[in-house]
């Protein structure tokens, strides 16, 4: 049985009112509905900004287990993926996202980390403010693309590259303290 829309959005306003309350809550909910995907991907992604990754891999892998189809949840899990230090399992997470139409802004999102992935970062940028315009479902993802898109713009000019700086690093180094929303 699928939890209520009105818990999700009560579950939603606790994490808005106080993040620190929305955690127990997520488990308190997943307690009573397991097989709902989005308590899933909403406790991995708070565990993902808690600083427990190992956790927050689990749950962002049981929602995709869960729903297949969950474009979002998959994005997530692979973005998650890539900035842990694994981009060969983010693009095979990523993989069902293909059939999304071009214009969507996850494929877009997705388009720009796997051009990052193989330092095409002209197209990176291109990508990812491509899917920054079209999303309107998931805001405070646009952010986390602006961070990837502002450090990828000096990568641009090799002669203001003060090192070497693969995409992984980068990621890991930029976007590792950040969280998943």
């Amino acid at each position: 049985m699928m939890c209520e829309d009105d818990d999700i959005r009560q579950l939603l306003a606790v994490a808005a009112a106080s993040p620190g309350d929305a955690l127990p809550l997520a488990e308190r909910l997943i307690a009573a509905h397991p097989d709902d995907a989005r308590l899933h991907f909403f406790r991995g992604s708070m565990l993902a900004g808690s600083a427990r990754p190992i956790e927050a891999h689990a749950a962002l892998s049981r929602a995709v287990a869960l729903a297949p189809d969950f474009a979002l949840a998959r994005f997530q899990l692979g973005f998650f993926e890539l900035t842990s230090g694994e981009p060969a399992r983010a693009q095979a997470t990523w993989e069902k996202l293909s059939t999304l139409p071009d214009d969507h802004y996850l494929r877009q999102f997705v388009t720009g980390l796997i051009h990052l992935i193989h330092d095409r970062f002209a197209e990176a940028i291109a990508a990812l403010d491509g899917g920054i315009a079209t999303n309107a479902e998931t805001p405070p993802l646009n952010h986390d693309m602006q961070l990837i898109i502002d450090q990828c713009r000096p990568l641009l000019n090799p002669a203001a590259e003060a090192e070497e700086a693969s995409p992984t690093s980068f990621l890991l180094g930029q976007l590792g303290r950040g969280s998943l929303h």
